[in-house]
């Protein structure tokens, strides 16, 4: 059996590779990567069987392997995470497995078992299927905000407005609460496009209309949030805005 190892800490990649060669004979060949692109690329080029996959890792989480996998899927995949609340809702909706960090022996090797049998079974493809549906599901009510140390999922109605900050977002919540997310603001627009109450007023900001108090047509028209702060809005999106608050409200 081939495994892969997509993990952007170089101890870790190097830890579970030790374990993988030492004491599971059944794999003959470990591959590692150190990011989720380079992750994907090297699954075209070497078709693993098994693959062990981060969650929490800059630019792209783990969990969007699926924007850049299609089906048929040929590998067994197995997450892993250093975070015991990252046995996420959407893993256990789904058959997918997953190790907590530090990976114990005894757990990867009830994982690499379940992983062959489903290999053998061709499950692969229907547990990504699963996971497909109970991301985009949870996602229909939750955003994930991926910060330093974990990943906070955030239902929409809790966030106040977001704000461009070059590739970075501020994401502002109705608990008074801000996070700054490595992610650029259209990612953020493209994650809550069906949520017909935010609103892209100006480029640099998104706003949650649940949470807007006042419309100001004066010193050059301006809206007002719920927690007093000011936003502009642009010349070119005032006349979609004024349709999309005769819509909702």
């Amino acid at each position: 059996m081939k495994a892969l190892i997509i993990d952007d800490e170089t101890k870790a990649r190097s830890v579970m590779k030790t374990m993988l060669t030492e004491f599971f004979p059944e794999i003959n060949s470990v591959i590692t990567a150190n990011n989720l692109v380079n992750g994907v690329k090297s699954i075209r080029e070497n078709n693993p069987d098994i693959v062990f996959l981060d969650i929490e890792m800059p630019e792209y989480s783990g969990l969007e392997i699926l924007d850049f996998i299609s089906e048929p899927i040929e590998f067994q995949l197995i997450f892993i995470t250093a975070y015991q609340q990252y046995a996420l809702e959407a893993l256990k909706l789904s058959a997918i497995d997953y190790l907590v960090k530090p990976i114990d022996r005894e757990e990867l090797r009830v994982a690499i078992n379940k992983a062959k049998i489903n290999i053998n079974q061709k499950k692969v493809t229907a547990q990504f299927s699963e996971l497909k549906k109970a991301i985009q599901s949870l996602s229909s009510h939750k955003i994930a905000l991926e910060v330093p140390g974990e990943i906070i999922f955030v239902s929409h109605e809790d966030i106040l407005y977001l704000e461009a900050d070059g590739m970075y977002t501020k994401v502002y919540l109705a608990n008074k609460e801000k996070q700054l997310i490595c992610k650029p603001l259209v990612y953020f627009e493209n994650q809550l496009h069906n949520n017909n109450l935010f609103f892209r007023c100006h480029r640099s900001f998104l706003i949650n209309l649940h949470y807007l108090d006042k419309f100001v047509k004066k010193d050059g028209d301006f809206l007002l949030m719920r927690n007093h702060t000011t936003i502009p809005i642009s010349k070119t999106k005032k006349q979609e805005f004024l349709k999309i608050i005769k819509e909702v409200f």
